[in-house]
């Protein structure tokens, strides 16, 4: 063989049986490939095979069967980014004519999904709060609605929705419930009656702030369904990225506890400080959605909301004065995050909306991360008293 055409085609190493290694490896490949087109028609190969990466990779197939057990489903589709996994659940049971239910306190991208871009499609929506219990059984009533896009807790706002009683008011009318599971994470909320799960891998999964990933997580069935469609679409995983999530995704449970061991410290300091009007934190006693989270949830979650007794100018100099805290909208990263929430994530509502979603322009969020919680709260109060009360 010339050594033009060796380059090319090098020297294939094989593993000894029984000799793996500790460490999957990365499966950075396009194409795969079998001895014969015939092997390639096989019953096995067509069911747990693998062809073209943009279909399924070994790397990101383990991430999602990693990921689907950990929500205690039995499938899920792994995909480029959080709102790919959002897009992905809304067009693959979604038509033009239905109506998708959603709510104001939601993550301003899936509002967005809904209200502008759904609504190029011809389907229809129903804003309402996420306790509005009855006027969301009333939007089920309707013929039209077919799918509710919710969240728990809500970003920014930390409002703690029912799962139990939503989810069994949706099977009552056959609406498809979506749950974007981001804030409470893979390990809370699987034992209630929700279709499809998704998350941003990007943030607590990855927990490093240094890839992006998404993932839509069901039962095998439905799952399937909307497999076609993820691949059509080309939304897929780069294998690079999935090893990466999967990396970190062996100290979720570790960073997990100490973002919210951290967020409570935090929101009970605030608590008690003059400067602070009012803290939304699920982990607090005095929260009204206390009870039904420490029901839903194993932990918290590493994100907080407080509003301050400032003005906007106050409150972005109390953001600007925070020396810890990086300023952006993300969250799940080690490091500590802080956003004004009016200006990063309620920009997109009317006043009357941002007021029905609790936002007010001194209203600001912290994405706790995982470092000392002496230097947080610390940091929090030099900030604190530099804009007084």
């Amino acid at each position: 063989m010339k050594k033009q055409t060796r380059v090319t085609h090098p020297k294939h190493v094989e593993i000894p049986r029984g000799n793996a290694p500790v460490v999957p490896p990365v499966h950075r490949t396009v194409k795969f490939t079998y001895p014969t087109i015939a092997d390639s028609l096989t019953p096995e190969a067509k069911e747990h095979g693998f062809d073209y990466t943009r279909d399924s990779n070994p790397t990101t197939r383990s991430l999602e069967l990693t990921a689907a057990e950990l929500q205690d489903r039995d499938e899920a589709i792994a995909v480029g980014t959080g709102m790919a996994a959002v897009w992905l659940a809304l067009l693959g049971n979604l038509e033009a004519g239905d109506r998708v239910v959603i709510f104001v306190e939601s993550y301003r991208p899936n509002r967005v999904a809904v209200r502008r871009f759904l609504a190029k499609l011809g389907i229809r929506f129903t804003m309402l709060s996420v306790h509005d219990l009855a006027g969301l059984e009333q939007a089920f009533a309707e013929d039209d609605t077919k799918l509710l896009l919710f969240e728990s807790p809500t970003n920014p706002m930390l409002q703690v929705a029912d799962i139990a009683a939503i989810t069994a008011l949706a099977r009552r009318h056959d609406v498809v419930t979506v749950l974007d599971n981001t804030f409470a994470g893979l390990h809370n909320h699987g034992r209630y009656d929700v279709d499809y799960f998704v998350h941003s891998l990007t943030k607590y999964a990855n927990g490093h702030g240094d890839v992006m990933g998404g993932i839509v997580i069901g039962d095998r069935k439905r799952i399937r369904a909307i497999k076609p469609l993820a691949v059509n679409m080309g939304a897929v995983l780069d294998p690079g990225a999935a090893s990466l999530i999967a990396r970190g995704l062996k100290t979720y449970y570790l960073r997990y506890e100490r973002h919210s061991a951290n967020a409570l410290a935090i929101a009970e300091f605030l608590a008690k400080r003059p400067e602070v009007e009012k803290v939304y934190y699920p982990g607090l006693p005095s929260d009204p959605g206390h009870a039904l989270a420490r029901e839903q949830m194993a932990d918290f979650g590493g994100v907080l909301a407080f509003d301050l007794r400032a003005d906007k100018k106050r409150t972005w100099a109390f953001i600007d004065a925070l020396e810890l805290f990086t300023t952006t909208a993300s969250l799940g990263s080690t490091e500590s995050l802080v956003c004004p929430v009016q200006l990063y994530l309620g920009s997109d509502l009317s006043a009357e909306e941002q007021k029905r979603a609790q936002i007010k322009e001194s209203t600001v969020r912290f994405a706790v991360g995982i470092e000392h919680v002496e230097d947080l709260v610390a940091d929090v109060d030099q900030a604190l008293r530099k804009i007084g009360a």
